[in-house]
């Protein structure tokens, strides 16, 4: 039998209610948790100790005794086990009953016989409350971690579900605790079990769930709570770069993937003469690993690959999981041959774009390949993969050649660019040829507009030959008494069928074309005037 502890018999002092005597009666309401042991109250109206108890349940007797009587039970008690007695009457009429059970939840009767032949009846009301009990806190569907923790991929929809017995009943509630937000109550029902879901579950819905069971009448509660991990990759795909070691010898190359939950795992590998070799792993955001010179060669493959859990098969063909690159080494190209003027300013460039990883370029001078810095002789510059090298006030001690030298770890190689420096006055023959050139061409365009200007006269002259000397010609005509002067000059024409004769020509010459204008109208003038003097008509022949 267990012993009365002190929790219970706290309990109790909680639970009942004040005594009331009515007649020689008192009512009493108890409560009492499953499992434990309690009193019920009977004679306590003062130290008399009753010579006989009988206790009755729903108007059937349970046991009597008490008082020196043996107390001897009515009936088998529901509940009981074989062979054991859970009910008992004290020595004061009270009833213990050893680990209540809900089947011995009712109302009482206590009859007690006192010494002096009176009695004494009392009421107990015992409510017989359990739980909550058998908590259970369900996340579907979920990954279970070895320590415990569920998690679950970012963008599925997550079932959460609880439930609990409680008698006579119980208020159930979930509630959260994450970095982003809290609430002790998300959701809360009065059933025997509550479920909710969230849609396209995100990381700001990671952090611990909790289900709270309360028993409504005995305030008694109890919990249970999982942590829920929210996993996702990264939304870009790794990504590999490089760094220049401590010396030429070494190189170092780095592959990063951020923006996931957990980290990621990655890993270098690449192909040596051997076969594959993986470099290093680890379960990193950011993975370097240095590598001599000896381990490279041209056209060999560096991958890195990264694994990520959220990634699904179906989103691996979607998201890139690696990042790789070809060594290759550096290969100048530009200008072998460049020629400069004195006193002038030159620049030789050269451009590098084809080695990975990207070589250390610059300008040398001489055989001796000494090192060119910048200053007030050399400029250098570089603009994406064109390095330029920029001579100031060039002389011929300038001239020479130069090397535009570019190295990374698979080797070194070098572009020759060769300088030419030539005197100002090489050029002066270059310079009077251009000045003849241009003084042709004027001569040309003089000569092209004055003949373009003189076009008509040129149609009415003999030529070329005479555009200067008859411009000016005019035609006169004569009277035919005056024939035989120039009949041996200009041939006579045939006579015409009116029987006149034919008017002669005579040619002035008139010196200046200035003058054209006033000639046309002396010469129209003149014809008038001959024309009057002949008997007949006159004809004008034109040349």
């Amino acid at each position: 039998m267990k012993p009365v502890t002190a929790a219970a018999l706290l309990h109790l002092c909680f639970c009942a209610t004040a005594a009331v005597s009515v007649n020689g009666t008192s009512e009493t309401a108890l409560t009492a948790v499953t499992g434990d042991i309690v009193i019920l109250p009977c004679y306590i109206a003062g130290n008399v100790t009753p010579s006989v108890t009988k206790w009755s349940k729903n108007g059937r007797e349970v046991i009597s005794g008490g008082g020196g009587v043996a107390a001897a039970a009515a009936g088998p008690e529901q509940g009981a086990s074989p062979g054991r007695q859970r009910f008992e009457v004290l020595r004061d009429g009270s009833l213990n009953i050893q680990e209540v059970s809900e089947v011995d939840e009712g109302s009482y009767l206590c009859d007690s016989s006192l010494p002096n032949n009176s009695t004494f009846q009392a009421t107990v009301r015992l409510q017989v409350v359990s739980g909550p009990e058998n908590v259970s806190l369900f996340i579907s569907p979920v990954t279970a971690l070895p320590n415990g923790t569920s998690v679950v991929f970012r963008g599925s929809t997550v079932y959460f579900m609880c439930s609990s017995f409680s008698y006579p009943s119980q208020q159930l509630s979930w509630g959260f605790s994450g970095d982003s937000f809290s609430n002790d109550s998300l959701f809360s029902g009065t059933s025997s079990w509550l479920e909710f879901r969230i849609d396209a579950i995100q990381p700001s819905d990671q952090g611990v769930y909790s289900c709270r069971a309360q028993n409504t009448v005995s305030n008694q509660t109890a919990s249970s709570s999982s942590q829920l991990i929210v996993y996702y990759a990264p939304e870009r795909h790794p990504e590999c770069q490089w760094a220049s070691g401590d010396d030429p010898f070494h190189i170092q190359f780095i592959c990063t993937w951020f923006g996931g939950y957990p980290s990621p795992a990655l890993r270098w590998e690449g192909r040596t003469g051997l076969g594959q070799t993986i470099y290093a792993s680890g379960m990193t955001e950011s993975l370097s690993v240095m590598l001599n010179r000896s381990l490279l060669y041209d056209g060999q493959r560096l991958t890195c690959t990264a694994r990520h859990p959220a990634l699904q098969p179906a989103r691996s063909s979607h998201t890139p999981t690696t990042c790789s690159f070809t060594l290759k080494p550096p290969y100048p190209e530009g200008e072998p041959l460049v020629t400069a003027l004195e006193a002038s300013s030159v620049t030789l460039s050269c451009t590098e774009s084809s080695s990975i990883p990207p070589g250390n370029t610059t300008w040398k001078k001489g055989l001796q390949q000494d090192n060119i810095l910048s200053g007030s002789k050399y400029t250098l510059s570089e603009q994406g993969p064109i390095f330029s090298l920029t001579i100031l006030n060039v002389s011929k001690e300038d001239e020479g050649v130069y090397f535009c030298r570019s190295e990374n770890p698979l080797g070194v190689r070098e572009l020759e660019v060769y300088l030419t420096v030539k005197p100002s006055s090489a050029y002066t023959g270059a310079i009077i040829g251009i000045f003849i050139a241009a003084l042709i061409v004027g001569s040309a365009f003089v000569v092209a507009k004055t003949v373009y200007s003189s076009r008509h006269r040129i149609c009415l002259g003999s030529g070329f030959g005479q555009m200067e000397e008859d411009g000016g010609d005019v035609l006169s005509l004569v009277d035919s008494d005056d024939e035989q002067i120039f009949q041996d000059a200009v041939p006579r024409l045939p006579p015409l069928t009116n029987g006149h004769q034919t008017t002669m020509v005579q040619i002035h010459r008139i010196p200046s074309s200035d003058h054209e204008d006033t000639v046309v109208a002396d010469t129209t003038t003149q014809l008038q005037e001959d024309t009057e003097l002949t008997e007949g008509p006159v004809d004008l022949v034109t040349f």
